[in-house]
């Protein structure tokens, strides 16, 4: 969305128009809902302008929920955007460390501004973009936030505490130049050092580039793992260099401490997943502790045991049988058991899940999870029911 485009939905006019036009259009609805707008004498640009907001909004339920009905969006924004639920969490870490006022500096849409605002939190949010920092502006609107237009590490501001948010470079895939970031991650990790601060990025990022004086944090919403984040100073805890979080529906459950590895041993009657952000953290020997549980095969982050411990931290299987990692003769076993679904997850295999699925040729009415992995060492296929 340009400048132009933006005036025009900010309009009187424009702003009506989008609150009375249906987020859920979509195929023939969509070329219907253009006629009759344009047949009204809507300006062309701004019925196209709704109509991509109406469909962002629907978009943006998924991370926002009924807040996303109130906001603006571009696609860039919304799909860097802070889940709501874990921007809570972001601003939950402020409030704790007693932190009255944050400079949310590369706000984009202002996702985590408003997650810190909605807390009590004084809130000065910077984005250069000029497009952005308005829309942030109108997101904003309610609540005690000031969104300035201008660069993330020039803008001056007294705020207690900082976070960042820097965009991955067009073209950066790697993850592994401090350049490949903007601003750049040897800049912020800079200014990050003088106060306390939150720096989210990527998940997969290089830990090799992350300051060893600071709580490294991995966050799992669901069962996707969405970030890392690096604390620093009164944010930082000192007994937790490194963490991993999982967010769900009522639930937050955390694993802290330093990376290790679990010892291999002989298959249980139980198998566990970690959760993404245990795995990213180097925790899974942490975790296997807690679980009572050993690696199935050196170097793989499955975890066995001989007792269901339930944990967010960790989807459990109960194991049904183990097979050859021979695709003829796990047709055959599912046939003589009458699996028509099979979930088939992999680790440490050289398996295509969605084209050993069709070549299967599943028929019947039982339920499993196929699991492609190694066991002592040996590939093998693992047959197993969800907990």
């Amino acid at each position: 969305m340009d400048a132009d485009a933006l005036r025009l939905l900010l309009s009187k006019e424009g702003l009506a128009l989008l609150d009375r036009t249906g987020a859920g259009l979509d195929g023939g609805e969509v070329v219907r809902e253009v006629a009759r707008l344009r047949a009204e004498g809507h300006d062309p640009l701004l019925v196209a302008t709704v109509l991509t907001q109406a469909r962002l909004r629907r978009r943006a339920r998924a991370k926002f929920g009924e807040f996303a009905d109130g906001m603006l969006f571009t696609e860039a924004g919304l799909e860097q955007a802070t889940r709501l639920r874990v921007a809570a969490h972001h601003a939950g870490r402020m409030r704790s460390a007693g932190m009255v006022s944050v400079a949310d500096l590369g706000c984009g849409i202002g996702a985590d501004a408003l997650a810190f605002a909605t807390l009590g939190l004084e809130v000065t949010a910077v984005e250069r973009d000029e497009v952005t920092a308005a829309i942030a502006a109108f997101n904003l609107a309610a609540w005690q936030a000031t969104v300035v237009h201008g660069d993330a590490l020039e803008a001056p501001t007294d705020a207690q505490a900082l976070w960042f948010d820097p965009a991955r470079r067009d073209g950066a895939s790697r993850l592994r130049d401090p350049a490949d970031w903007s601003p750049s991650l040897d800049r912020v990790f800079e200014r990050a050092a003088a106060q306390p601060a939150g720096v989210k990025l990527a998940p997969g990022i290089d830990r090799a580039l992350l300051p060893p004086d600071a709580e490294h944090q991995w966050v799992t919403d669901g069962l996707e793992t969405v970030e890392a984040v690096v604390w620093t100073g009164a944010l930082a805890r000192p007994a937790a260099p490194r963490s991993a979080l999982v967010l769900g529906d009522g639930v937050a459950e955390e694993l802290v401490g330093a990376p290790t590895h679990p010892e291999p041993g002989a298959l249980g009657e139980w198998l566990f997943e970690p959760a993404g952000s245990v795995i990213r953290a180097e925790l899974i020997g942490t975790l296997a502790e807690r679980l009572g549980a050993r690696s199935v095969s050196e170097g793989i982050a499955y975890l066995t045991g001989d007792a269901l411990v339930e944990t967010p931290l960790a989807q459990a299987f109960r194991v049904r049988e183990t097979l050859p990692l021979d695709e003829r003769r796990i047709a055959q076993r599912l046939r003589e058991l009458g699996i028509g679904e099979l979930e088939i997850k992999k680790r440490g295999a050289d398996v295509d899940p969605a084209a050993l699925r069709k070549r299967l040729k599943l028929k019947g009415d039982e339920r499993a999870t196929l699991i492609a992995t190694r066991v002592g060492g040996r590939h093998r296929a693992i047959l197993a029911d969800r907990a």
